[in-house]
């Protein structure tokens, strides 16, 4: 038991240092308040300046200030050996998007609206990048009404979002449906895909400066993936967005600023969906039913608060014994992880899918040129290339989750997503058995889709 005390506390302690030198990072790599230009920017034309963060945008933007990771070393496209890719690598220059759409041009979704007029960033008119979003404004207070018939349960924010930050929540994480804390998930949240050796493809954190190299990918290779965006980053790069989107890939919500959920207030969680979903109408004219909560850190206050706003709780698959199919792509820009080790990871979460009853869902990332390097260099060529066969697919559609479902304005199903009348029951938890929630007994009053359904039953049955 102290063993794996110690363990736990060596694995929190690399975790803060890895978010640590992420920030730290981050700010070292942001460009000053006066290299952010207020021109207009061609998207079908390379940028002049790599260190401009709407480089990769068709808008213009209005005193912007990026905390996103900007390419400073012009060194090619060309993907470097695993044993370069690591915190010290030289930064790659950018490309410029493949495709440019006008207002008005019809995207591939049956009955969405059509794109609306570009979008142009007015820093005074959003809040603060890369902060937790405020609740004292009109918008806020409209967005909390949605919660209004909904049962939001009681339980207070964590200090930090981690389980050594709340040992009494996280002794309590079975009740609370804590996923931080032993995976505990409810039926309305995705953890996989139901068929067998299909992998849900999804990247975090977008748009990025290298996100165009990795959508150039995915069109060779005629594969489609679920892009869950920050809403920081949409306003900074909207022509990427709408490249993501028109492409066929699915477009989901992944907060304002990629603070963990559970440690917010319900005000603060709102907001933090509110603007993000925003951004995202905004830029694409449709606004996203699926959400992933940052870090996975989500509970039954979070996960109701989620789909009282109209968003389905997608998180990453976890294996009986409680191994997250996460790379760790994430590690490499902050130094806690090379290249080597999170291929390596990828590797096992491979052989750990071939022991799972049903599909499976990886946590990766597209913002900085480490993780795209990682994906396009290495997990995707070796997914490709893996025996058994792997079956590639976007997280919706392979939940069964018609494309118009995806979006608010195109859902014709009344019942998706789920409504919120109660919470809890049907819990579990990888490698820790099932666990019962006191939040309430009752079932969801939803028509859950049979392909969801029987993955939510597989993965339990995996467990046992």
């Amino acid at each position: 038991m102290y063993l794996n005390a110690l363990v736990a506390l060596f694995a929190f302690l690399a975790a803060v240092s890895a978010n640590d030198r992420h920030v730290r990072l981050v700010k070292r790599q942001s460009p000053s308040p006066s290299s952010a230009p207020m021109s207009t920017t061609t998207a079908s034309a390379p940028s002049s300046s790599a260190s401009n963060p709407s480089s990769s945008g068709s808008a213009t933007s209005s005193n912007t200030t990026s905390n996103s990771p900007v390419p400073t070393t012009p060194v090619g496209t060309a993907i470097p050996s695993l044993s370069q890719i690591t915190s010290g690598m030289a930064t790659p220059s950018t490309l410029p998007v493949t495709a440019t759409y006008p207002a008005g041009a019809t995207p591939p979704i049956s009955g969405a609206p059509v794109l609306p007029t570009p979008f142009v960033f007015i820093s005074s008119q959003w809040p603060p990048q890369d902060k937790i979003a405020p609740t004292n404004t009109t918008e806020v207070a409209q967005w909390m009404q949605e919660l209004d018939g909904f049962d939001v349960p009681d339980l207070s924010p964590t200090p930090d979002g981690t389980c050594a930050g709340d040992p009494t929540a996280a002794a309590d994480a079975a009740n609370r449906g804590w996923w931080t804390c032993g995976g505990y998930t409810r039926v309305t949240d995705i953890t996989a895909c139901p068929t067998k050796m299909t992998w849900g493809v999804s990247f975090d954190d977008g748009p990025g400066f290298y996100s165009q190299e990795l959508l150039d990918y995915l069109s060779s290779k005629s594969l489609k993936s679920t892009f869950f965006v920050i809403g920081s980053r949409v306003v900074e790069r909207p022509t990427v967005l709408v490249e993501e989107y028109m492409a066929g890939h699915e477009i989901a919500v992944h907060t304002w600023s990629h603070k963990p959920l559970t440690s917010l207030t319900t005000e603060q969680i709102v907001a933090e969906l509110g603007y993000t979903r925003k951004a995202i109408k905004q830029v694409l004219g449709v606004t996203p039913t699926l959400m992933r909560p940052p870090y996975g850190d989500i509970d039954d206050r979070v996960r109701a608060i989620t789909l009282a706003m109209g968003m389905v709780p997608v998180i990453w698959t976890r294996t009986p014994s409680g191994a997250a199919f996460d790379t760790n792509d994430w590690k490499v820009p902050g130094g806690v992880v090379n290249g080597s080790q999170s291929f390596a990871t990828f590797q096992a979460i491979l052989n750990n899918a071939t022991m799972l009853n049903t599909g499976f869902v990886v946590l990766e990332h597209d913002l900085y040129a480490q993780t795209v390097d990682l994906a396009i260099g290495y997990t995707l060529p070796a997914a490709e290339t893996f025996n058994p066969p792997l079956t590639f697919d976007s997280i919706g559609h392979c939940n069964g989750i018609p494309d118009t479902n995806l979006y608010r304005e195109s859902n014709q199903n009344a019942s998706f997503p789920y409504a919120n009348t109660s919470i809890g029951g049907n819990s579990s938890s990888a490698g820790s058995g099932s666990g019962a929630s006191k939040a309430g007994d009752a079932v969801l009053n939803a028509a859950i889709p049979l392909t969801a359904a029987l993955a939510s039953l597989a993965f339990a049955m995996s467990l046992l």
